[in-house]
């Protein structure tokens, strides 16, 4: 029976759901490893800043490199039109590779061999002596890792499209997003306790670069399972790719007013949600007085909350539709939290914990709403521009925190007033709340099914 069982599973790889779900769990190990890269030096700022010399501008620096090859690149759009021409195996393989180059150079630069006068050492000296040769390599490591990261993310979004359309998206999307958050909390957590107080910071650095190589090699299965999936259905997807991404297709899509108002959505919430959870353990530091462990606990209750509600809303949006609603009041959500934290001090659990439902809520609804509105030919050209208009403001954004912190707080005083930054943060959730506003008038005049279930054809 289990013989006749493995064989039928065998045959019809492309049918099973325990294939579609199980190849979910392989590449949610890669986003879980990705967010985990880039989430694991929010705890470890005060120990980077004391090490390297690193001031809050540098930090933002630091954190706003990733986004340099999608801001200014144009990467992810790039990725993404890749992506509809080159197929899945490809433009992840590729994509995926300079993500785990990126991590790896990241933590050489941060090693006691290369501070000790390592290869390129030298010359990094040499080139922009306003900063230290640590920081140099460090931010090239960044610019290539963000140059494949954000990419890789439209590569895991197509997939899950191609899998689960039909079947379950948001769910998909919701587990997906779970997934991110997965390697956020685990960061959050991991990281300070790696690196205990500065004395192994090198070694918390480069356990999150051997976690993206893991990454590569994960994808590498995907690829073998990806090619017999092909090979089953033959017919509708191949053909479809054949046929051909036009680059008249960009024009369409940003000439659809419903995709401009997600776009905008995109970048002011993960705007107002990111870079604050770049800063958030050293607000929890300053604000609260809490250690660095206890900051990143606290921060990590966002990613664990997401980890539970946006699978959650995710099945919901499936089922009963109301994404455009859930976006309103997500970005509502957002705006009173950020206000909280800038002018209350109540204790910072429950506030992160409502964060996180905020950070479920949108994602779940805007994310797989994308089939609504474009081609399936389309998608990985559609998510590309959202990939790279998020990362102008992934780019501006943290770097201004730093400035706003810097300029606000002169003289480098033992406790920083986080005041005008939190506004800041707020200020993005309303415009976020306003976009989310006129994409739901924009659907009821248009028609496009952005409130309707996914599940229903």
């Amino acid at each position: 029976m289990l013989k006749k069982q493995m064989e039928e599973f065998k045959r019809k790889i492309s049918e099973s759901p325990g294939m579609r779900w199980g190849i979910l769990i392989l590449v949610g190990f890669i986003l879980s490893a990705n967010y985990y890269f880039y989430d694991a030096f929010s705890t470890l700022k005060d120990q980077l800043m004391s090490e390297f010399g690193y001031s809050n501008t540098h930090y933002g620096l630091f954190v706003s490199f990733y986004s340099i090859p999608n801001t200014f690149l144009l990467m992810a759009v790039i990725g993404g039109v890749v992506l509809d021409k080159l197929g899945i195996r490809r433009t992840g393989f590729i994509f995926i590779f300079f993500m785990a180059f990126g991590a790896m150079l990241t933590a050489y630069g941060a090693s006691d061999y290369y501070r000790e006068g390592g290869f390129t050492h030298g010359l990094f000296s040499s080139i922009l002596p306003n900063y230290s040769p640590e920081l140099k390599m460090m931010l090239l490591g960044r610019f290539f890792y963000g140059l494949g990261a954000e990419t890789s993310i439209v590569v895991i979004s197509k997939i899950l499209v191609k899998w689960f359309k039909g079947k379950d998206l948001a769910l998909a999307f919701g587990l997906k997003v779970g997934f991110g958050r997965l390697g956020t909390f685990a960061a959050l957590q991991l990281s300070p306790r790696i690196s205990d107080g500065g004395a192994h910071l090198s070694t918390a650095i480069w356990f999150a670069a051997v976690l993206v190589l893991a990454g590569l090699l994960a994808f590498m299965v995907y690829m073998l399972l990806d090619t017999r999936y092909d090979k089953e259905v033959q017919s509708a997807q191949v053909k479809e790719s054949k046929e051909g991404f036009k680059m008249s297709d960009i024009g369409k899509i940003l000439t659809n007013p419903a995709f401009i108002y997600i776009a905008l959505i995109c970048v002011t919430f993960y705007s107002a949600v990111f870079p604050f959870l770049a800063f958030a353990p050293d607000l929890f530091l300053n604000k609260f007085g809490l250690s660095s462990i206890e900051s990143g606990e606290i921060t990590s209750l966002l990613p664990l909350g997401t980890l539970i509600f946006t699978p959650a809303f995710g099945f919901l949006i499936d089922r009963y539709g109301k994404a455009a609603t859930a976006m309103i009041f997500g970005a509502s959500l957002l705006v009173l939290i950020h206000l909280n934290f800038a002018f209350t001090d109540f204790a910072p659990h429950f506030p992160m914990i409502l964060l996180g439902i905020s950070f479920s809520l949108v994602p779940a609804a805007m994310w797989p709403t994308m089939v609504r509105l474009v081609d399936e030919k389309q998608i990985g050209t559609a998510y590309g521009l959202m990939y790279s208009i998020q990362n102008l403001g992934l780019f501006a954004f943290p770097i201004l925190s730093g400035l706003i912190l810097d300029y606000t707080n002169p003289g480098n005083p033992e406790t920083l007033n986080y005041t005008p930054t939190m506004l800041m943060f707020a200020g993005l959730g309303l415009l976020g709340l306003f976009f989310a506003v006129l994409l739901k008038v924009e659907d009821k005049r248009k028609g496009f099914g952005v409130d309707l279930a996914l599940n229903k054809k």
